[in-house]
């Protein structure tokens, strides 16, 4: 059965895409940072770019950040986010997943 949504949770979900989006751009500005992201995942950059607005990215990136608390603390700062907007971000992706 289709999961039905609201205009305010398609809002919600188009927000936290952005965070993700946001996320992999701060990811992937930085060479170690993008090394790093792209060898835990088994991603190459090809894979980013064909993805892009996948929400299984998504998802990656934003777990990524959570499971290293500098980096997430580091991307919260460069984004003016806090850890807990980046977190309510992955789990409305996670549990909007059809």
């Amino acid at each position: 059965m289709p999961q039905s949504t609201t205009p305010e949770r398609e809002f919600a979900e188009d927000l936290a895409q952005a965070v993700a989006l946001q996320a992999l751009a701060f990811l992937v500005e930085d060479p170690a940072r993008r090394a790093r992201f792209l060898a835990l995942t088994g991603l190459a950059v090809g894979d980013l770019r064909q993805r892009v607005a996948a929400r299984e990215l998504h998802c990656a990136v934003l777990e990524h950040l959570a499971a290293d608390e500098s980096l997430l603390l580091a991307f919260s700062a460069n984004s003016a986010l806090a850890p807990q907007r980046i977190a309510k971000a992955l789990a409305l992706l996670q549990g909007a997943r059809p």
